[in-house]
């Protein structure tokens, strides 16, 4: 077959650029903003019509993302000079072919591969980069996970080993809820995998998320900590920047160098870590933009969204500044709608130094996320109390 890709003009000083979005939820929407405003032509797929970044791509497909095929077929289309995956559940293979004829994948075909999966990033960083993780284990079947949950000793955490944003996860504090918890894990995992991963429930001080950008000349740039909450595995809330010590944050910036240096490409990484008294154990990795940092639209001078398009292109990063204190609240749907309308927004913007977004989806389940709240304060105390407050006063209704 002819290939297309080989005279990538990707790392060539020419604008502008065609980039390809594999997923086109809220985060993928910042990320098309930010490449229109240097005149990128954005081109948003996902596997349902009028996904927050389609409503403002240049053009848009809607297929199966997970199928080898398709996803060969669409990109071959248009030919872009780079391909941006957003999801986890992609056709890898096919991106790795693509790129063996010299197409960017962004941060790699290889890179997307290995974090997609909870299993493949957790023995690498654990057994090959010998890096400190919770204890863990796998199971695929109900009964397999009855034997192995009480070897890593109750409460465990069950999670699937691929899902979006912490879906799928349970709390286990005892073996009666294990079948339950298999259930959930498998009914919210993405792709195929029938295998679940057992690990030990940590006692931490502070989860932080490390954003690190992975520079076209090797350098490494990272932002301020961002500290944050989650509720079974999904964002809540987010601040920066993070208070802990300094050898601690030093530890959690060479642990994050060591794992993008490995996996390689270019981009920004969002690397979860816990701290846990003076400890710095390695919790996740997303190879993109992470909903966490949503926090750093309003707290820094470059968003995360700006500065993974930089890296991507290429582009001079001088220098990476917080501007101040600032949180983040989501806004989750309280019930399911087929439509939805918005109330309290002017009551929310009253709150001073403080701003909104809505994600622009078009219905909703119980607990969806539906948008965002933002605030700057003079302390991470006072941005919190005003992201909180604003996200109360907004409310996700029915048409």
């Amino acid at each position: 077959m002819e290939t297309l890709f080989k005279n990538n003009p990707i790392a060539m000083n020419v604008f502008p650029k065609t980039l390809m979005l594999l997923g086109s939820g809220e985060l993928g929407k910042e990320f098309a903003i930010a490449g229109k405003r240097l005149g990128c032509e954005i081109i948003a797929c996902d596997r349902y019509p009028n996904a927050p970044a389609m409503q403002i791509a240049d053009q848009s497909e809607v297929f199966d993302m997970s199928d080898n095929g398709l996803l060969q077929k669409i990109i071959r289309k248009y030919q872009p000079d780079a391909v941006v995956p957003e999801i986890e559940a992609l056709a890898v293979n096919a991106l790795k072919e693509l790129e063996d004829e010299g197409l960017t994948i962004i941060p790699t075909a290889n890179a997307t591969a290995i974090t997609m999966n909870r299993d493949k990033i957790r023995n690498l960083s654990s057994q090959e980069l010998g890096i400190s993780t919770a204890q863990y284990a796998y199971a695929s079947s109900s009964n397999e996970l009855e034997e192995v949950a009480p070897k890593i000793g109750f409460p465990v955490f069950i999670k699937p080993v691929m899902s979006s944003s912490g879906k799928g996860q349970s709390l286990v504090l005892n073996k009666n809820d294990l079948k339950e918890a298999w259930s959930t894990a498998i009914d919210c995992s993405r792709g195929k995998s029938g295998k679940v991963i057992v690990e030990e429930f940590i006692e931490f001080n502070l989860e932080i998320t490390l954003l690190t950008i992975r520079q076209k000349d090797g350098t490494t740039l990272f932002c301020p900590p961002i500290g944050h909450k989650q509720t079974n595995g999904d964002y809540q809330s987010s601040w920066q920047p993070a208070e802990l010590k300094d050898e601690l944050l030093e530890e959690a910036k060479k642990i994050a160098k060591i794992i993008t240096e490995h996996l390689g490409g270019v981009g920004l990484f969002g690397v979860e870590f816990f701290i846990s008294k003076d400890k710095v154990v390695f919790s996740e990795l997303s190879p993109r933009p992470h909903d966490t940092g949503l926090v750093t639209i309003i707290s820094q001078n470059l968003n995360e969204f700006e500065l993974h398009l930089r890296a991507i292109l290429g582009l001079p990063i001088p220098e990476i500044t917080l501007i101040s204190p600032s949180a983040s609240r989501v806004i989750l749907a309280k019930d399911t709608y087929t439509s939805v309308r918005y109330i309290g927004i002017e009551k929310a913007l009253s709150i001073s130094n403080t701003n909104i977004l809505i994600f622009g989806k078009k219905s909703c389940k119980r607990n969806r996320r539906m948008g965002v709240c933002l605030a700057k304060g003079k302390n991470i105390k006072e941005a919190c109390h005003r992201a909180d407050e604003a996200a109360k006063l907004i409310q996700v209704t029915s048409k």
